[in-house]
Order: C-alpha cells, then structure tokens, then sequence
C-alpha cells in the first residue's frame, strides 16, 4: 500500500516508457486505466509494447468504490487514487484490456463517424425535401419518399429540378434511370411526368433550383456512400471481434 508515485503523466510515449521502467524495479508492473479507448489507449498501448500487464476499472465500479473513499471532489489525481487503490485491493473489480477491447475502440471511431454522416445526410435530405415543397410540390410528393434511391437521385443529379427534367422529356428519363432501377424505373418516371403536368405556373427561385439541386443530389449520392462502406467495415470488425 505504500505509495511509489504520484504526479502528472503527460500523453507522450517516451515519458511513459521511463515512469514504467522506473516503476519496474520494485517489482511486476499492472497498469491500471479507468478509459482504455480514448485516454488510456497510449498508455494501454505503450504497457503492451513492454509486455507489461494492462487491464482496466469499468466506470460504474469506480464510481461506486469512489463513495467509499472520503472527500467528493472530482479531479484526477483523486480519480487515480482510487483506481490505483482498487487495483491494490479489489482486483475482482478489474477487467482485461485484450483485442477484443481494440476492436471496440476501432468500432466506436468508424460507428461515430457514421453519426457524423448520418446527421449530415438528414441535413442534406430536408434541404431537398424543402427545396422542392418550396418550388414544386407535386414533384416533391412524387420523390420525396424515394430521395435515397440511385435513380432518383442521379436524375435530379443530371437534370436539376423541374425544369430540367421537363426539357429533357421522357426517353432520356427513362434512359437514365433504367440503369439504376431496372425494375422501377418506369414507375419512377411516369410519377415525375405526372407530378410535372399538375402544375403549369413557375414559382419564383426554380431556376437557382435547378442549379442547386444537381449538387445536393451529388452531395447525397456522396454521403450516402460513405455510409455504405462504414457499414461494411463495422461488419468486418464485427466479425473479427473474439465474441463475434
């Protein structure tokens, strides 16, 4: 129970490395952390490189043994106080940090990217949603349940709003989609034309529409793939995982 070592570690390999072969000479070394995927991952990293032994005190069984300490401040040399202590004298509570755990680090990195994508693509999704309510509602009504869909969204790629769609006529419609959809492309361009003939007028801001909605459909196109092959490399680790 006698304490050894007590400062402040800055996250850098070589300052690391020393305080673990200093501490080493009064014996084997556990290396204890509380967050093995963010801020102890250096730490977890560096132990293992020096075939120290790692594990880690889930956050709930630290905070509980942190009641039993006296004092309630929350700062970190108290913090590693009490996961060194528990270490020490409740060793039951420890877990492994072993490979399962670095693919759950790899998992919570891709996993929150793909939130990243995800609210992005929710962002873009209503601007074309609004966007078309705004200037054409029928169109709206005709793909806005299917925005998602490759042909849809390669034809307000190619053509923009309905404008575009209108001066490109059917055949290259058809043409077009048929490629991405072959069993509902028709479906899909009979509900455009029709959307098109319901409404006669122009609302003011179609032509900057007809600019903005090719991008939008491309930066949709974009993120959509993106999270297409975040998911495949969530299935990958998932599958390599040792409890998969």
């Amino acid at each position: 129970g006698k304490r050894l070592h007590d400062k402040t570690l800055p996250q850098d390999e070589q300052r690391i490395r020393d305080l673990l072969t200093d501490l080493s000479v009064h014996g084997d070394v556990l290396v204890v952390v509380d967050q093995p995927a963010s801020i102890g991952a250096l730490p977890v990293a560096v132990a293992r490189s020096m075939n120290i032994q790692v594990a880690y005190l889930p956050g709930l069984a630290m905070r509980r043994i942190a009641d039993l300490h006296p004092g309630n401040a929350k700062t970190d040399a108290r913090d590693a106080y009490v996961i060194a202590d528990a270490a020490r004298t409740l060793p039951h509570a420890l877990r492994r940090v072993d490979v399962g755990d670095d693919a759950l680090a790899d998992l919570e990195v891709i996993v929150g990217f793909d939130d990243d994508l995800a609210a992005e693509t929710t962002r873009v999704t209503n601007r074309v949603h609004g966007l078309l309510t705004q200037i054409h509602p029928a169109l709206e009504r005709a793909i806005g349940g299917s925005l998602h869909h490759p042909a849809v969204l390669e034809l307000l790629s190619r053509f923009g709003g309905p404008s575009g769609l209108r001066t490109a006529g059917r055949r290259r419609l058809l043409a077009v989609a048929k490629p991405r959809a072959p069993r509902k492309y028709q479906a899909f361009v009979d509900a455009i034309m029709t959307a098109l003939d319901e409404q006669t007028v122009t609302v003011p801001g179609t032509r900057a529409a007809d600019l903005v909605l090719p991008k939008l459909a491309d930066q949709l196109a974009g993120l959509l793939a993106q999270r297409a092959e975040a998911a495949t490399q969530v299935e990958e680790m998932l599958d390599a995982h040792p409890l998969a």
